[in-house]
């Protein structure tokens, strides 16, 4: 009798244990549902997060591409608008007046007959015959006048947008580049032979050393009068005030 009691009571309380281990089981793996429950709820929120992240770059890089387009647009019309100005006062590339070849040919002339009779003197007083003072006036003349052609050809000057720019020379080929900051003040000049002849001359006096003014013969007298203002406007914009 005591041995059934004792059997039976084993069988109870193996069953309870039973059933414990069973409920801890299964609070057990509710706790692991619930935790990946709030897991997948924290992934959802942060997957959510970042599209609202992408959508916003998205929506400011929109914003900004026509923003960043007219700013560049305005930036380009402000420099032409500073340009401006500047531009309508250049001038391309130009020769001098066709004139001033003949201004140059009669100093060309006068000079190789001045220098023609000191050499046709020279060689009488070497008794040799005058026709070799004659012979030296017909070749200087010769070289004077095919000088004058050729200088003619490669004189040049241009208004730049920051400069005076000639070109000359015809043995010794020379470029001058004068900065209008530079420039303290500008003259136009006439001789006698120049105005006989329809001719003016641009003087450019820079600051610098002494004799460091340039100047343009050759020029008509409304060219050199245009010449004139055009670079007293921009000597005057370089140097930001009124300096001439």
């Amino acid at each position: 009798m005591t041995d059934g009691g004792d059997g039976a009571r084993g069988e109870v309380e193996g069953a309870g244990e039973l059933d414990n281990d069973s409920l801890a089981s299964s609070r057990a793996d509710g706790s692991v549902a619930e935790n990946g429950q709030q897991s997948s709820a924290a992934s959802g929120h942060q997957s959510e997060s970042n599209s609202d992240d992408e959508q916003t770059g998205a929506a400011d890089s929109v914003l900004a591409e026509p923003t960043r387009s007219r700013l560049v647009k305005a930036q380009a019309r402000t420099a032409e608008l500073e340009r401006g100005p500047i531009t309508e006062y250049t001038t391309d590339r130009r020769s001098l007046a066709g004139a001033v070849r003949v201004q140059w040919g009669i100093r060309t002339t006068i000079f190789a007959i001045i220098v023609g009779l000191i050499l046709a003197a020279i060689l009488q007083a070497f008794s040799a015959p005058p026709v070799f003072g004659l012979a030296a006036i017909g070749l200087l003349l010769g070289i004077g006048l095919v000088w004058v052609v050729l200088a003619y050809r490669v004189w040049v000057y241009q208004i730049r947008e920051d400069s005076l720019y000639l070109e000359r020379g015809v043995i010794t080929h020379v470029r001058t580049i004068v900065p209008y900051v530079r420039i303290q003040h500008v003259d136009t000049s006439r001789s006698a032979l120049e105005r006989a002849l329809g001719l003016s001359t641009l003087v450019v006096y820079t600051a610098g050393s002494r004799g460091a003014d340039v100047s343009v013969p050759g020029l008509e007298p409304q060219e050199a009068r245009d010449l004139q203002q055009r670079l007293k406007e921009l000597a005057i914009e370089a140097d930001g005030d009124d300096a001439l």
